[in-house]
């Protein structure tokens, strides 16, 4: 299995929205051949930290998902005026080795 793991901290007053953006997001992940689930979290030391952790059952899967046009589309619940810390956002590819 392969997990892409997304973080970012938000600069601005937006955390709440972001937040909810995911929980109403239109689920077209979903649709991707070989996902598996996703995970949206946030440290609680730290509540404007999200991370996005989706796992795949190959990392081909998650390239043709990463550069299609579901991907782009899925983005568009954005809530306006959004800014990120420059240096916090990372996209991290990981192995699953256990449960």
């Amino acid at each position: 299995m392969f997990i892409a793991i997304s973080q970012f901290t938000v600069a601005n007053d937006k955390t709440d929205e972001v937040k909810q953006a995911f929980r109403d997001r239109p689920h077209l992940v979903e649709q991707a051949p070989g996902f598996v689930r996703m995970e949206v979290i946030s440290p609680r030391e730290l509540p404007a930290e999200i991370w996005l952790v989706t796992y795949w059952e190959s990392e081909e899967a998650f390239s043709k998902w990463h550069h299609s046009h579901l991907y782009h589309e899925s983005h568009k619940g954005i809530p306006k005026g959004l800014k990120l810390v420059p240096a916090s956002v990372r996209l991290r590819f990981f192995d699953w080795v256990s449960s």
